[in-house]
């Protein structure tokens, strides 16, 4: 990329510096090739033609440090001078990517130095209560369900028809009261109308709670992990088991754990059915709404607190007390209905007694038709109004919710200039100790090459383009020297930087066999590492990640940004080249023999 933005014009000494390090990068001298070499030359010639400054300067000491690889320590005083005359920023940088080219003397020069700021610099800008975040999801937004759609449309054509025949019907049995006796018709008939209203007042409340309670009783089923239907790792038990973890973390006081998971079963099983409702979409883990299920936990704990979670019980209160009334009334309607009847047959005729007869039974069932309507027209409307309300009240509490979280993530999620600081310091100060425990110096070494690759169990993340991290790490560390090869690998928990599980093997050059590399798309890359006198190992290089790129993401390209992130690319080529050549391949790419760098005039 680089390459192409100096093909555009683009070209001065500070892109020229960023050149330079990318093409040593993670590479040892040897690994270049005659063209690269070439090019390195060529551009160490334009060095002149740029204007004088600090990137001018940098990059006159790069291209030196590059010259100086086999030369004595005299005569890399000077350049050392130079490089500890730069900025900081520059000098750090310069050391980083020359890791593999600095070798021998230079590097014993610099090696205090550097091991001094690893130390400094490897638990800075609070890593310990930092790296966690890095390796936090992005969370999904916030959902909440929808009300459900109004049904009232078909209650609310039926309702004229029916209400009307109810007012006729009941109109002729009030006329038939009042022909044969006005003065108790008009009495029954205001006792009548009162009991009527009393019961529809109290009888719809009665109604839409039981509607509401049919209505949550309706929602899908979520199986329990018990259940057959809920073997295996599905989405949804995933939800559960979280919903479970942090209902027993989030316990209102007085409650153990148990105790408040037995307590909230109910509000459980309905908040694991939404969510899995709600979310269940391909490639969707549950770490991205953890945030949620562990606001829902809080809010549930808090609402226990303020004495809101089971309001169900003041209102069944209410209920009660409400169907009593709607029953009473309906009773005296009912008796009032039968005195009526009486009313008619005491001052009329058997024709008007059997027309009463008939009126009270169209009554009985146009009344029932009508309310029935009416219940159910009056019902949706009350829901969806209320459904709609509650609606908005999650969906904002839960907004309110994920843009907190969120930002807390983001202010203190590490920069990828933190987490690649923090592993370079690890890095150092891990073959520091290895060449202490040798006793070894840089002047001993040939070459030298470390390996990075996940140790699980492991968290990872990754910014888009970026290299994958890991929350452990397996470092491998392989010296060479004139006597052989001295590997050293141990686990790194890259929060606290502790490690364990080291392991150290020392072979002759003769002794590695084969290396071989298998690449399969749905498992990731496998190094097999192959000695004449053990068992083959393999390293797990890197998992597939093809399926978690972003749509614009090239697969092969953020596969080889990995590999070189790992030092994959290095580590491999030295060790195929010693096992394919032996002593040889390590004569040959001694750096003491190895012509010089010769920047132009």
């Amino acid at each position: 990329m680089i390459s192409d933005a100096i093909a555009h014009g683009h070209d001065n000494a500070e892109v020229r510096f960023h050149w330079v390090l990318a093409m040593l990068s993670a590479r040892a001298y040897h690994d270049l090739s005659t063209e690269e070499l070439q090019r390195l030359h060529h551009a160490s010639g334009l060095v002149r033609t740029y204007a004088e400054g600090e990137w001018k300067d940098a990059l006159s000491v790069a291209f030196e440090l590059l010259a100086m690889l086999s030369a004595a320590d005299g005569e890399a005083g000077r350049v050392l001078e130079r490089l500890r005359a730069l900025s900081p920023h520059r000098r750090d940088v310069i050391l980083r990517h020359f890791d593999l080219v600095l070798t021998g003397g230079l590097k014993d020069c610099l090696w205090a130095e550097n091991r001094e700021r690893a130390e400094a610099a490897r638990f800075g800008s609070d890593r310990v209560q930092r790296v966690w975040a890095y390796f936090e999801p992005d969370p999904i937004g916030p959902r909440a369900l929808p009300p459900r759609p109004s049904t009232a449309a078909a209650a609310q054509a039926a309702l004229p028809v029916r209400a009307g025949l109810f007012v006729v019907v009941t109109a002729f049995l009030w006329i038939l009261a009042l022909v044969a006796n006005p003065a108790a018709a008009v009495i029954e008939l205001l006792v009548a109308l009162g009991a009527g209203l009393t019961a529809a007042h109290f009888g719809r409340r009665w109604w839409y709670q039981g509607h509401r309670l049919g209505a949550e009783n309706r929602e899908p089923h979520v199986p329990h992990t018990r259940d057959p239907a809920s073997t295996g790792d599905g989405f949804t038990n995933r939800v559960r088991h979280s919903f479970d973890y942090y209902f027993s973390v989030r316990v209102p006081h007085g409650f153990a754990p148990h105790e408040w998971l037995g307590h909230t079963a109910h509000i459980r099983n309905s908040l694991v059915a939404e969510i899995a409702l709600l979310y269940r979409e391909s490639r969707i883990s549950v770490d991205r709404v953890n945030w949620l299920i562990r606001h829902l936990a809080e809010d549930a704990r808090d609402r226990h607190n303020n004495g809101t979670l089971f309001d169900h019980r003041h209102q069944n209160q209410m209920l009660e007390v409400a169907k009593a009334l709607c029953v009473v009334a309906l009773i005296a309607l009912g008796i009032t209905t039968l005195a009526l009847l009486g009313t008619v047959a005491s001052g009329a005729g058997e024709s008007q007694m059997l027309l009463a007869v008939l009126a009270v039974a169209g009554a009985v069932w146009s009344g029932y038709a009508a309310a029935s309507s009416w219940l159910e027209a009056w019902g949706e409307e009350r829901r969806l109004a209320e459904e709609s309300q509650e609606y908005q009240e999650r969906l904002t509490a839960r907004q309110v919710a994920y843009q907190n979280w969120k930002s807390f993530l983001d202010a203190t999620r590490p920069s990828e200039l933190d987490m690649e600081t923090w592993l370079t310091c690890d890095k150092t100060l891990f073959v520091d100790e290895a060449l202490r425990h040798y006793q070894l110096t840089w002047r001993d070494l040939i070459t030298h090459t470390i390996l990075l690759t996940p140790a699980r169990p492991y968290k990872r993340g990754r910014v888009k383009r970026g290299p994958w991290r890991y929350s452990r790490y397996s470092f491998r560390l392989f010296l060479v020297t004139q006597d052989g090869v001295r590997e050293i690998s141990t686990e790194f928990d890259f929060t606290d930087a502790k490690r364990g599980n080291e392991q150290r093997s020392n072979y002759r050059f003769d002794a590695l066999s084969s290396v071989q590399v298998t690449e399969r798309t749905d498992v990731g890359y496998d190094l097999e590492l192959i000695l004449t006198n053990g068992p083959a190992r393999n390293i797990r290089v890197k998992d597939a990640d093809s399926h978690q790129l972003a749509p614009d993401e090239n697969a092969q390209e953020i596969a080889e940004i990995n590999l070189n992130s790992a030092g994959f690319i290095h580590t491999f080529r030295l060790l195929e080249g010693i096992a394919a050549d032996g002593k040889g391949w390590i004569e040959r790419n001694n750096p003491n023999n190895l012509p010089s760098f010769r920047p132009a005039d």
